[in-house]
């Protein structure tokens, strides 16, 4: 199946406080590879950006003034991203965005899991990692991707980044790989690349103990014993200790 990585700015938390979107990021990858395809675009929320959004994104109010109305963008949108499955990072937030401004457009419109497979990237990576940290951020680190250029937050930037952390995430791959054979990223190319050492011919000779280094051995444990007052048991192929 097709599959689109997207994220979304909005003017607040809250999508029940009447906070709207305005900003949406997509990259498409097929058979887990970029096709080059993308959507983007900013939309006037026709309402003011909250003060703790605007840390965030830093998108200003002035900066949308100028920008389409999501019902001018809607069926672009739309028609991007039906029928694939949809990549998101934490997706109850940003598809209840999405469905909010689906609702506003009337009933004929649906949600969005009426036209694509939502999964939720944020909850493969708690399955995959338990009781670790699972933010994007987070996730850059654990898997080398270079984020560096994240310091405010950004849709297309962050799906960029999310389709990277995703191929890492679920197959290992190091790569992005665009549909014509070019390659993009990811950020950190050696990260993971393993090495595999041939052995073909490799002989390796372990010499046996002198009988001084087995008399100094045998003087070791018993001292250890003595200190310990714990049994220790040995044989002549391994030692082991029950404080092991």
């Amino acid at each position: 199946m097709r599959q689109v990585v997207l994220d979304t700015e909005t003017t607040g938390l809250d999508v029940a406080q009447g906070n709207r979107i305005i900003e949406i990021g997509c990259v498409e990858l097929d058979r887990r590879r970029l096709t080059g395809r993308h959507y983007h675009q900013y939309i006037n929320p026709e309402r003011e950006v909250e003060e703790g959004a605007l840390e965030v994104h830093g998108i200003t109010d002035a900066y949308l003034a100028d920008k389409p109305l999501f019902p001018q963008i809607v069926d672009e949108f739309l028609a991007f991203v039906e029928g694939s499955e949809l990549l998101i990072h934490n997706a109850a937030f940003d598809v209840a965005f999405l469905d909010a401004e689906l609702d506003r457009m009337g009933s004929g419109y649906g949600r969005m899991a009426d036209y694509c497979k939502i999964t939720d990237t944020l909850a493969i990576a708690r399955k995959k990692h338990p009781g670790q940290r699972s933010s994007l951020d987070a996730l850059c680190k654990r898997y080398g991707v270079d984020n560096s250029q994240r310091d405010l937050h950004g849709a297309l930037l962050d799906a960029e980044i999310l389709a990277d952390v995703y191929l890492l995430l679920t197959g290992g791959q190091t790569n992005l790989v665009l549909a014509d054979g070019n390659e993009s990223g990811p950020r950190d190319e050696k990260a993971h690349v393993g090495t595999r050492i041939d052995r073909a011919g490799m002989n390796l000779t372990v010499p046996p103990a002198s009988a001084e280094e087995l008399s100094a051995h045998e003087r070791l444990l018993a001292r250890i014993q003595k200190d310990s007052g714990q049994c220790v048991w040995f044989n002549d192929t391994a030692t082991d200790s029950p404080a092991r």
